[in-house]
């Protein structure tokens, strides 16, 4: 692995769904006293409605609109010196314009998972529009594996203790 000196404070969690990015994240930025941002809640919050209505009303499309700016509204923090955690939505990573986005503004941190965990944790939950359909959640899950696998570092989720998880991440080189 290449690393390189990054010139901005900003942690990116990426991953599937399910595999802890929001919890993981905000338990990583208490322990480092940073801010975190949970872009999926961001986007709940500013368009006042689920992420699973967005994508029912308008579309994918429009959401990864809206996904994006809200990502480059966040980045503002950590390009004015803010160091902050951010938790990003499944599928923002794959994305090109938001890795380049992310990329250029920080460090990422993959949370791979297995498939089995993620149908574990989901359970029933269909709240998740990508994750209705179980046979197109394994092919999802495939096809974002070596997309995922771009970022600089990359953590097993092997437990679901978040403290575990944490001290993991804190283990790597960077900090």
């Amino acid at each position: 692995m290449t690393l390189k000196l990054k010139r901005t404070p900003g942690l990116y969690l990426v991953g599937f769904m399910a595999s802890g990015k929001s919890t993981i994240g905000g338990r990583l930025a208490e322990e480092l006293g940073w801010t975190f941002f949970d872009i999926d809640k961001d986007i709940e919050e500013q368009e006042r409605c689920t992420i699973a209505d967005i994508f029912g009303k308008r579309g994918e499309a429009a959401f990864r609109e809206i996904e994006t700016e809200m990502i480059r509204k966040r980045i503002f923090h950590v390009q004015c010196g803010s160091p902050c955690v951010f938790a990003l939505g499944g599928g923002a990573f794959v994305q090109p314009r938001n890795w380049e986005l992310i990329e250029n503004n920080g460090v990422t941190i993959w949370l791979d998972c297995t498939l089995e965990t993620v149908r574990r944790r989901l359970g029933d939950d269909f709240t998740r529009p990508l994750a209705r359909d179980h046979n197109g959640l394994a092919k999802l899950f495939s096809d974002r594996r070596p997309l995922y696998s771009r970022a600089d570092f990359r953590v097993e989720i092997e437990t679901d203790d978040v403290k575990e998880v944490v001290r993991n991440i804190l283990a790597l080189p960077i900090f």
